[in-house]
């Protein structure tokens, strides 16, 4: 009877984590039509998507909404994941050129786990994490612990309206077979198909330092900026059609 009831828990505590881990936080739809990247939402995959928040404050104290508020849509097509921000930014902030303290500007960052993995990425390519820059310089680190430009991998676009900003960007997917040193070629993307994901905003008016992280998921624990090595932080997107 002792063994039945142990089994019977034990069912049961798995059938809840399984649950757990298969939760969609994200849905993309394929887009019907080419996406421009200007900056302007113009085309119908737009009209379509969903706003989701980019609202979990991961560093720094509490903002104010003319400070920072920010909110995403997503799309997709066979070569390119597309990612629609819109960030009210009240002083958009740009310091440090290149590879030199990139996430204390003003940052775009979008986190990207082709095969939705999880685990750790923070000198390999089992995920991704790329900062886009005022200039749209794209950053992430490499292999060898150094930060190099992934220009290649987004195409950025950004237009302005007052103190909100509309960013406009095309990602190509790569794998965790990526080597820098080598020529590489990204993933199809196809209706089903699963991915780790996440959105952020590092917002900085006048510091030395970044004086804000804010991202789209929560991230559970005290040490909320884990992203650039924990791709189990990270929430599920499923593509479809």
């Amino acid at each position: 009877m002792k063994y039945i009831l142990s089994l019977a828990l034990l069912i049961l505590i798995y059938g809840c984590s399984n649950t757990a881990d298969s939760k969609i936080d994200y849905i993309a739809h394929k887009s019907n039509s080419e996406i421009q990247i200007d900056g302007i939402a113009a085309e119908e995959a737009w009209e379509q998507a969903e706003w989701r928040e980019i609202s979990e404050r991961w560093l720094g104290q509490p903002y104010t909404k003319d400070d920072f508020t920010g909110r995403f849509k997503l799309s997709w097509d066979d070569n390119h994941l597309y990612v629609l921000a819109e960030i009210t930014d009240d002083s958009l902030y740009h310091v440090y050129d290149g590879t030199d303290r990139y996430w204390d500007n003003d940052i775009l960052e979008i986190f990207i786990d082709e095969d939705a993995s999880g685990g750790n990425h923070q000198y390999n390519h089992n995920a991704f994490a790329y900062h886009i820059d005022k200039n749209y310089d794209v950053f992430d680190i490499d292999t060898d612990s150094s930060a190099y430009y992934f220009n290649d991998h987004v195409n950025t676009q950004r237009s302005k309206s007052g103190n909100t900003y509309t960013w406009e960007v095309a990602i190509k997917i790569y794998d965790d077979s990526f080597n820098r040193n080598v020529e590489n070629y990204p993933v199809d993307l196809f209706a089903g198909k699963e991915m780790g994901f996440a959105i952020s905003y590092c917002d900085n008016d006048t510091s030395e330092f970044r004086e804000n992280f804010i991202g789209s998921v929560e991230v559970k624990g005290e040490d909320k900026n884990r992203g650039w090595i924990d791709a189990g932080t990270f929430g599920r997107l499923v593509l479809q059609e």
